[in-house]
This record gives C-alpha cells, sequence and structure tokens, in this order.
C-alpha cells in the first residue's frame, strides 16, 4: 500500500481531512502522503468521487463536515482496515476486498427479492467504485 514519490522516498496511505473551500471538511479521504517532502495526493481510486461530491457543492458551499468513508467504498475499505489495527499491505486489503464485494452482491440480492431498485442502484454503485483497482494490481 504504498507508492513512490517524486523525491524518491515511499508515500504511505492515509487518511487524512480534506478542506474545500474553506468551509467544508471532507474526513477519512484516502491520501498518499511522503513524510519527507510533505508531498501529498488523493488516491486514484476515490479521486472521481471526491471530485463529484465537491462539483455538487458548488462554489460557495454552506459550512458542513462529511465523512467520506460513509460515501466511497475505498475509503471506507481502508477506514475499516486502519481501524483493525493489522499491517496494512497489499494481500490484507485483498482479502477485505473480497469480503465487501460478496457482502455487497448478498445485499444485491436481497434489494432484487424485495425489489428495492434504488438500493440497488446504490449497490451498483458501490460495486463500481470498487472495480476501480489500481491500488492493488
Amino acid at each position: 500500500m504504498q507508492k513512490r514519490c517524486r523525491c524518491g522516498d515511499v508515500m504511505e496511505i492515509k487518511l487524512r481531512t480534506v478542506i474545500y473551500s474553506g468551509k467544508v471538511e471532507i474526513d477519512n479521504v484516502p491520501i498518499f502522503s511522503c513524510t519527507s517532502c510533505n508531498q501529498s495526493e488523493v488516491i486514484p481510486e476515490v479521486k472521481p468521487d471526491l471530485t463529484g461530491l465537491i462539483s455538487k457543492l458548488g462554489a460557495d458551499p454552506d459550512k458542513q463536515t462529511f465523512s467520506f468513508n460513509e460515501c466511497n467504498e475505498w475509503a471506507d475499505l481502508l477506514y475499516e482496515a486502519k481501524a483493525s489495527k493489522s499491517p496494512i499491505n497489499n494481500s490484507f486489503v485483498e482479502g477485505m476486498l473480497e469480503e465487501r464485494v460478496n457482502r455487497l452482491l448478498d445485499l444485491y440480492l436481497l434489494a432484487q427479492t424485495l425489489n428495492e431498485k434504488e438500493w440497488m442502484t446504490d449497490i451498483e454503485k458501490r460495486l463500481e467504485q470498487i472495480s476501480r483497482r489500481t491500488l492493488i494490481t
């Protein structure tokens, strides 16, 4: 769960608060962070959802706070991994990922049985988020 920084050091994944427009706090955003040069960047798997959230807020948003892990599966997966206090490596995340996909597929079958279209759409979106796998590959 690392990336090489432009300075040559290793960037680690951390969950940080992103502040937008000086008013909106978006907690638990997964970023790569370099302790040597203080460079940081949002991990590619969550970038589309973060930019989508920011665009929905508009140019002059009200003061508010979001927990990004509540609207993004990668952020939630990494949030849970961090909470487990286990060493976060590729095989650990791969196992969590498989478990999460299975859980979402079970929920999808339940939503389908109940004919809950909105729930099914939400689960499809979450599965699509997980399909962004550049973090592992």
